[in-house]
C-alpha cells in the first residue's frame, strides 16, 4: 500500500504541473486526486503547482481526515470525496479551463456539437453554482455527474473522473476541447447541435467497433 500511495502522490504532483502547462489552471486553482483503497492522495491547498512535490501531496481518508502530509488538503477535497462516494472513480481532476468556465456561465448543459461527448457518457451537465469547498457544491456536482464522467460547474470550471488518473485527465482535457469548440463555433454563427438519435447511433457504432 505504501508504494502504491507514494506513486499516487507523485502522480498528483505531476498532474498539477501538467494542468498548468496545458493552460487548464492559473495560480493555485484546480486540484487533482487519486484513490488508493480507503485513502485519497489530493493536491495541497494554496500551493503553486511548480512547487508541489510528492511529499507535499496530502493523504486523507474517505471521511476527509488528514492521514499524512505537511499541508492542508485542497479546499475542494469534499468534492473529490463525493465523487468517490457515488462512482467507481479511481481519480478526479478539477480545472478552471477558460472555455469550460465560459460555457458554464451561459448553458445548463454543454451543447453536443461533436460526437466525442459520448466518451463522457453524454453532454456534460452544468452543476448549479454553490460556494467552493462546500457540501452544497459537492452535492450539486454529484447530481450533475449522474450517468456522466464529467460535468461543468457553474461560474467555476469543470470536473472529470476516470478509473485512473490518465483517464480522468484525458476526460478533463476533452471537456475543455469540447467547450473550446463551442465557443469557437458560436462566434461564427448558430452552431448545429447533434440530435439524440445521432448520438445514439454513435454509441451503437462504438459498441460494435
Amino acid at each position: 500500500m505504501t508504494t502504491e500511495l507514494d506513486a499516487a502522490r507523485e502522480a498528483v504532483a505531476d498532474a498539477g504541473r501538467a494542468m498548468l502547462a496545458d493552460g487548464l489552471v492559473t495560480g493555485t486553482a484546480g486540484n487533482v486526486s487519486v484513490r488508493v483503497g480507503d485513502l485519497v492522495a489530493v493536491s495541497p491547498s494554496s500551493m503553486s503547482y511548480d512547487a508541489v512535490g510528492a511529499a507535499d501531496v496530502c493523504v486523507v481518508d474517505l471521511d476527509g481526515t488528514v492521514v499524512e502530509g505537511p499541508h492542508r488538503p485542497s479546499s475542494e477535497t469534499p468534492l473529490h470525496l463525493a465523487v468517490y462516494a457515488s462512482t467507481e472513480a479511481g481519480a478526479v481532476v478539477h480545472h478552471h479551463g477558460m472555455h469550460s468556465t465560459a460555457v458554464s456561465v451561459v448553458h445548463d448543459e454543454l451543447p453536443a456539437l461533436h460526437y466525442y461527448v459520448v466518451r463522457l457518457g453524454g453532454p456534460p451537465r452544468v452543476a448549479p453554482y454553490a460556494t467552493y469547498g462546500t457540501p452544497e457544491l459537492a452535492a450539486s456536482v454529484q447530481t450533475a455527474l449522474t450517468d456522466r464522467s464529467a460535468a461543468l460547474m457553474q461560474n467555476h470550471g469543470a470536473v472529470a473522473y476516470g478509473a485512473d488518473l490518465e483517464e480522468a485527465y484525458d476526460r478533463a482535457r476533452l471537456v475543455e476541447w469540447l467547450c473550446e469548440l463551442h465557443t469557437t463555433a458560436a462566434r461564427l454563427g448558430q452552431p448545429r447541435v447533434l440530435r439524440a438519435d445521432e448520438l445514439d447511433a454513435v454509441v451503437a457504432r462504438r459498441a460494435t467497433s
